[in-house]
């Protein structure tokens, strides 16, 4: 496909992926799909939402914010309550979706989404921490710092202390960055790992660092575009830690360019491309497309990595992005899932990571690339 071709197919591809959900039955959704329980307030959707309104700014399509509005007010009531969220969860994915409400709130001026900040951002001021002051990931994981909290939790934590609490936490978020490259950063090969566990007390947890064994991909990605994103929503009067951040991202992106495949794209378990049950996976890959071309495209990162970027992209709808028998359009070659700890034992080995379902059109892929395909609209 000409890449002309592809942009008409991903513009088609949402549109059917929209005419076939709504708040109560996310057709990207797969993990709430195979649950067969009701939908719940979920960083999956909010991935989604965040794409969708990506979209609407580039397009000015109306039926994007509609959409978004519809789907998330479903969940947010007039009084900023949000149905299914709880506080107590002490869960950071749930913030994520909160993210939306900055956009929606400018957009539309429904001022249940500015109360449903307040909601949200109550969670982050009893949320328990480490020692050395990082959330844990969730209630149920204590002591633990997981790359992928970085992006739930941080870009709504940095963006509601800007906007409405006289920028009291914003050196806090700025501090659980450096903490997460302390010590969860690999020094020889400048890579993260994917938890870190600061007890010890995890059988996933190495002795002596107290960090997971493997450098799992989407972790990887969520964490590239935590750094921008935490970045954007910065002010910039704190000069200092915005430049910090942005070398930490320079930092990672020169550290991914070694492990890409000359496809494009990334393994599932980033720096194991020899081990025969290693895949290229789309959302860890689609994640860096979008937080590589975002980094370029607000100045925080050189134009060089534009190239990587979109020769990610490439790889990713070359490879996964084609049709079903009846012609509608699908994306492969999403991890379904990955964790560490919990009910399943899931231990961070090589075994655990290429056990895990890969699956079609889930949003944790899907986003992503809606996401990259927006910041190349964006350019031109």
């Amino acid at each position: 496909m000409t890449r002309e071709e592809t942009f008409k197919m991903l513009s088609e591809y949402v549109d059917f992926l929209l005419e076939k959900s709504d708040a109560e039955h996310p057709y990207w959704n797969i993990e709430n799909v195979l649950s067969g329980k009701p939908n719940k307030w979920n960083y999956i959707d909010g991935c989604m939402i965040t794409a969708v309104l990506s979209l609407y700014e580039m397009t000015e399509d109306q039926k994007y914010l509609d959409f978004a509005d519809k789907f998330v007010g479903w969940f947010v009531q007039d009084d900023g309550s949000i149905k299914t969220y709880s506080t107590e969860e002490y869960n950071l994915d749930n913030i994520n979706p909160s993210k939306n409400l900055f956009k929606l709130y400018d957009l539309t001026g429904k001022e249940k989404y500015r109360k449903a900040m307040d909601t949200v951002r109550a969670q982050l001021d009893t949320m328990p921490r480490t020692n050395a002051g990082n959330f844990w990931h969730k209630n149920i994981y204590p002591y633990q710092v997981w790359l992928d909290g970085m992006y739930m939790a941080q870009p709504f934590y940095m963006e509601y202390e800007r906007r409405y609490n006289k920028m009291q936490g914003c050196l806090d978020s700025f501090k659980q960055f450096k903490n997460v490259e302390a010590l969860m950063k690999d020094e020889k090969t400048g890579l993260y790992y994917h938890g870190y566990d600061e007890s010890r007390e995890m059988y996933w947890a190495d002795k002596e660092t107290g960090c997971s064994p493997n450098f799992w991909l989407r972790a990887l990605g969520w964490f590239t575009v935590a750094l921008v994103d935490t970045a954007e929503a910065m002010d910039e009067s704190m000069y200092y830690e915005y430049r910090y951040l942005q070398t930490m991202l320079e930092n990672l992106a020169n550290s991914l360019i070694p492990f890409q495949d000359e496809s494009g794209m990334f393994y599932q378990v980033v720096d194991k491309k020899d081990d025969s049950r290693n895949y290229l996976e789309t959302s860890g890959t689609a994640l860096i497309a979008y937080g590589l071309l975002k980094g370029v495209r607000l100045g925080y990162l050189p134009k060089r990595f534009e190239e990587v970027a979109m020769k990610a992209f490439d790889g990713i709808t070359e490879k996964y992005l084609s049709r079903n028998e009846d012609g509608s359009p699908k994306l492969g070659g999403i991890c379904l899932v990955a964790g560490l700890g919990g009910a399943q034992h899931r231990d961070g080995s090589l075994e655990y990571y290429f056990s895990e379902p890969v699956v079609e059109n889930e949003a944790k892929g899907v986003a992503p690339l809606i996401l990259a395909y927006t910041e190349i609209l964006r350019r031109q």
